[in-house]
């Protein structure tokens, strides 16, 4: 639509502590008022089931907030062919209820955003973000991998009409940039670029990594999330050998602004590429951590002052 910034920003039910397979947050009700309080035009929808499933239902809760459905993440266990059958359905039962809602926005239609699910497997859950090269997958399982996402995405498209983008993920067995690398390599599947999970998966600490794995794979990226990483916290949880949930309770990915990453060159660097259209801005916390509230505006304000939008 014409008079919008080329880059428009939503929220997520992670950043209220709805975070995938850690517990439950804020109800969705208050959260989409303090998201809407805060300054930001969109959200995900979190875990199914946190919102409501009925169609009528969900459509109307973001309708009297004037609030676009930016996605649904749906974690599969990809490498488990076994698995790829009931997580096809799981997939195709959020982006069915989101297509309900696809028309609320004339430039932007939900997004049924795939991931390996995370935090199953305990070597990778131990290490995440200090992945070694011996601990990735072999190739049968990547093939396994690249099936299971053909064929979800393939049954997406069919049955609600929406496009599949991929995750990578801390904690699951696409988390590095050379699993990322493999992962565009074998399926060329859309990316949900995560500038938080990249950096933690890279082993680094420095912001400039997220910049140079957009550079490289920019042709690929679909849709953004801004996360950051609080370079203290991800320091001390690859010493101290934490595992992925201890990192993030221990607030690894701190409020916009306040990390490694620079998101005004970020940002600038997405619009010079051609980008348009929503970022969400996720801050995982777990439940309790903090005030979400407040974190959402003070991330929100951060932007406005870095990218004037």
């Amino acid at each position: 639509m014409s008079g919008q910034p080329p880059l428009r920003f939503g929220n997520a039910p992670c950043s209220w502590g709805t975070i995938e397979g850690f517990g439950q947050g804020i109800p969705y009700d208050r959260m989409l008022d303090e998201l809407k309080e805060t300054g930001y035009e969109g959200s995900e929808l979190g875990d199914f089931g946190y919102m409501p499933t009925d169609p009528e239902r969900l459509r109307e809760a973001f309708l009297e907030r004037g609030l676009v459905l930016l996605g649904g993440f749906v974690g599969v266990p990809l490498t488990e062919k076994e698995e790829h059958g009931p997580g096809e359905a799981h997939a195709v039962r959020t982006a069915a209820l989101m297509a309900a809602l696809a028309d609320l926005d004339p430039g932007w239609k939900p997004l049924l955003v795939l991931a390996d699910a995370h935090s199953r497997d305990p070597v990778r859950f131990q290490r995440a973000g200090r992945i070694r090269p011996e601990e990735r997958l072999e190739e049968e399982r990547w093939q396994t991998l690249a099936l299971g996402i053909r064929r979800i995405a393939q049954a997406v498209g069919a049955a609600a009409g929406l496009e599949t983008v991929f995750h990578f993920h801390a904690a699951s067995y696409v988390e590095t940039p050379e699993e990322i690398d493999r992962l565009v390599e074998l399926t060329g599947i859309p990316l949900v670029f995560d500038t938080g999970h990249y950096l933690y998966g890279s082993g680094a600490l420095e912001g400039e990594v997220v910049l140079e794995g957009l550079r490289r794979l920019m042709p690929f990226v679909r849709y953004v999330h801004f996360k950051d990483l609080d370079p203290r916290v991800a320091e001390r949880a690859r010493r101290e050998g934490w595992d992925y949930k201890k990192a993030v309770g221990q607030g690894l990915f701190c409020e916009l602004g306040r990390g490694a990453i620079d998101f005004g060159r970020v940002a600038r660097f997405l619009v010079d590429q051609g980008y348009r259209g929503f970022v969400t801005v996720e801050q995982d916390v777990l439940p309790g951590m903090g005030t979400p509230k407040e974190s959402a505006l003070r991330s929100r304000i951060y932007l406005r002052q870095v990218t004037g939008w």
